[in-house]
């Protein structure tokens, strides 16, 4: 079942998943529009040929400019990063920027939305695989970046329920692939294991999908999800230790073999992080980092298999994507 044609506004278009998405509708036969910051690194549009309207979730008139003749929002745009100087920033981005648009949404009468969520503002099972409906409470958000998507997806639920926003909610994993610009926080583990700069690891694991899965999912989920409802896009669950020797593998490299202890973990992102505040770098290992990888973050996409017909291929090859597009753009050299 195709989605039915019409204007589509995607918003982080420039970014990493939001390009994916783009492209996904492009290649679908989909018109898109992207909203754009006037500063924002356009590399990943160069060669969409999509329509681009200047402005900011902030920017009330530039989100109903946007949304003028769209049928369809997609919502992609979010800071992420595990460590913000500021983490009022964030939250006016990925909480109150998410309630601008999903306000301007609603009054320029868009058919239907899928706003993209995160794992991160889901429960985790110590010793499994969490899903849609494992308990999650604020209160054990760790850090500004999982506590803002958090509050993101309950304002969007809300407005379902109480305004009939007419959205379905994507919870995308750990992406990886290509166009991954910035890069993130996924992406800059697998360039520093690629460089070989990672000699040990933490005992944790990650839920890894590729980049173009999670856009497919995006579709699927604007054609058949159901209003209100939660997906995980979601790929394979994999220990952090066997993340990076695929990485090593593909490389060439020797894969790390010391289990770095948590205290030592722990003392390592407390230096990094002061460091990043005379530097103005993004410290690769963070406290929260550490204390988030005190459990392994691995879920299930079944609800999203069953309802959806998602699927998502090996995190071998959205690696091999991903180091393919490192290469190719001068990250690795």
């Amino acid at each position: 079942m195709a989605l039915s044609p019409g204007l589509c506004l995607v918003t982080g278009a420039t970014g990493f998943v939001g390009s994916a998405v783009a492209a996904a509708l492009i290649s679908s036969g989909q018109t898109v529009r992207a909203l754009v910051r006037p500063e924002s690194d356009r590399r990943n549009l160069a060669e969409l040929g999509l329509e681009t309207v200047e402005g900011a979730l902030e920017d009330a008139a530039s989100l109903a400019r946007a949304l003028h003749g769209c049928r369809y929002l997609f919502h992609v745009a979010a800071d992420y990063r595990l460590w913000v100087p500021d983490p009022a920033a964030m939250m006016r981005t990925n909480v109150e920027g998410t309630k601008n648009a999903m306000l301007a949404a609603l009054d320029a009468g868009i058919e239907k939305i899928v706003y993209t969520s995160s794992v991160a503002a889901l429960g985790i099972v110590a010793d499994g695989s969490a899903d849609e409906e494992t308990p999650s409470r604020f209160e054990d958000m760790i850090g500004p970046y999982k506590q803002s998507k958090f509050l993101a997806e309950k304002a969007v639920r809300a407005l379902v329920a109480e305004r009939g926003l007419p959205a379905v909610i994507v919870n995308p994993s750990t992406p990886v692939g290509p166009r991954d610009v910035k890069p993130t926080p996924s992406g800059r583990l697998i360039l520093k294991a690629a460089r070989g700069q990672l000699p040990g690891f933490v005992d944790t694991g990650l839920n890894l999908v590729h980049v173009d899965d999670v856009a497919a999912g995006h579709l699927a989920a604007a054609q058949t999800g159901r209003i209100g409802e939660r997906y995980i896009l979601g790929g394979e669950n994999m220990p952090l230790r066997a993340i990076l020797a695929e990485v090593a593998t593909q490389r060439g490299l020797r894969p790390p073999s010391f289990e770095v202890p948590r205290p030592l973990a722990y003392g390592a992102a407390v230096a990094s992080e002061t460091w990043a505040r005379f530097t103005g770098r993004e410290p690769f290992i963070t406290r929260n980092g550490v204390r988030m990888a005190k459990k392994k973050m691995y879920f299930t996409s079944a609800k999203a298999i069953r309802e959806l017909g998602y699927r998502a291929r090996p995190a071998r090859e959205g690696i091999a994507d991903a180091l393919r597009w490192f290469a190719a753009n001068g990250y690795l050299s």
